[in-house]
């Protein structure tokens, strides 16, 4: 069974499947790690010299193959379920759970603000507050695409515990 996670960017999609890929002794796949081998270039410089709607587009394209891997746990990109047929692409998944690591807004400012160079769609924002309240914006337009996921899980807690929680959902 693949399990594929997804949330907004420094949710810990990355942290939780390392995780859990340890745990349930399967390997650890990152969307936006497969989007930077194949383009040969990193998201950042992606965002950067192509912008956003290219970035989504090859994100699309790419979201296809890197799915049909069998077996594993999977992170996606903050705004992968949230454009073009994705989400819809991820509930179609034969043998697959998706996960919803769902944090708390002010958690993800706090996070987001200390992490702000390395993420294209917020290192422009000056303070904190910008920060916050773009993530809140944010969240809002997004919300709908992450609860379609199979099950939600509380993302305020500490690893130990959201792999804990996905753990005893799979049993």
């Amino acid at each position: 069974m693949n399990i594929i996670l997804l949330g907004y960017m420094t949710s810990g999609k990355s942290i939780i499947g390392q995780k859990l890929s340890q745990i349930l002794e399967k390997p650890f796949q990152d969307l936006d790690d497969y989007i930077e081998i194949k383009e040969n270039m990193s998201i950042s410089d992606i965002f950067k010299t192509r912008g956003e709607i290219y970035f989504r587009k090859i994100e699309s394209k790419h979201l296809s193959s890197f799915l049909q891997q069998k077996d594993v746990v999977m992170s996606l990109g903050g705004g992968t379920p949230c454009y073009g047929n994705n989400m819809a692409l991820i509930k179609q998944q034969p043998d697959a759970l998706s996960v919803y690591l769902n944090v708390s807004v002010a958690e993800l400012g706090n996070r987001l603000f200390l992490n702000k160079a390395s993420r294209p769609l917020v290192s422009h924002l000056v303070s904190q507050e910008e920060v916050t309240e773009f993530v809140g914006k944010h969240i809002f337009e997004r919300l709908n695409f992450y609860n379609q996921a199979n099950i939600s899980v509380n993302g305020n807690k500490t690893p130990d515990e959201i792999v804990e929680s996905i753990i005893l959902k799979l049993v």
